[in-house]
């Protein structure tokens, strides 16, 4: 009978010396891919040249193709010729809105005195009651002072005036002349025999112009025919 101690250590035998460590491989789980289970990755495709049109086979496919690229010849030529009218278009507004703005300014700059213009208008007609009511004072005592005064006084108004035709305000013409709504305000309308009807027979109040611009209307006084019950 065999002795129970040998036959364990006859079952219980050691790792074989012949495997090496770095030789054993371990199985994978059931289941699961690897790498070379993987399918190859599909090239990625390069920008070539464009496939070249079929070529006609018969006449008849060829009068076709004919036909398409005429078509589509005369589609671009319209599409070039609206792009290149719109570009026209275009450019004919830039122009038009350089010019509007150039005219808009050197406007602005030639009118730009003119509020201050209109303000002093008032002082010069001030001045001139002065010079009037002077000279209407002549005879009184102290003539000489006062005439000494009136020269003074005119000397101011003519420098000031030369002053405002430098700046381009020149006055309206009125009296002896067809009324004028565009630069002359009517006060009054007189009868009278030694005017036209619709003649400026007298002005109150100078107007005047800067450039093309009126500044302020003459106040004047319009000539009527005399009524057939009036008497002369």
């Amino acid at each position: 009978m065999a002795d129970p101690v040998a036959q364990n250590g006859a079952s219980e035998e050691g790792p074989d010396p012949s495997v090496r460590d770095g030789d054993a491989t371990t199985e994978a789980p059931a289941g699961a891919t690897t790498a070379a289970d993987d399918p190859p990755a599909e090239p990625t495709p390069t920008a070539g040249p464009p496939a070249e049109p079929e070529r006609p086979r018969t006449l008849e496919q060829a009068l076709d193709m004919i036909d398409d690229l005429r078509e589509q010849l005369l589609a671009k030529t319209d599409e070039a010729t609206e792009t290149y009218d719109r570009l026209l278009r275009e450019r004919a507004e830039l122009e038009n809105f350089k010019k509007r703005m150039h005219r808009e300014k050197v406007e602005a700059l030639r009118y730009a005195t003119e509020p201050l213009l209109r303000d002093l208008l008032p002082v010069v007609d001030n001045i001139e009651l002065a010079i009037q009511a002077a000279k209407a004072a002549g005879d009184q005592p102290g003539a000489r002072q006062i005439e000494a005064l009136l020269t003074g006084v005119e000397m101011v108004l003519h420098q000031f005036t030369e002053v405002l035709e430098r700046h381009g305000v020149n006055r309206v013409s009125s009296v002896g002349e067809p009324f004028d709504p565009s630069r002359h305000e009517a006060v009054a309308h007189v009868e009278s025999d030694e005017a036209a009807p619709g003649a400026v027979l007298e002005q109150y109040r100078a107007g005047y112009r800067l450039h093309d611009r009126l500044l302020r209307p003459a106040q004047v006084s319009v000539a009527k025919a005399r009524s057939s019950g009036s008497t002369s």
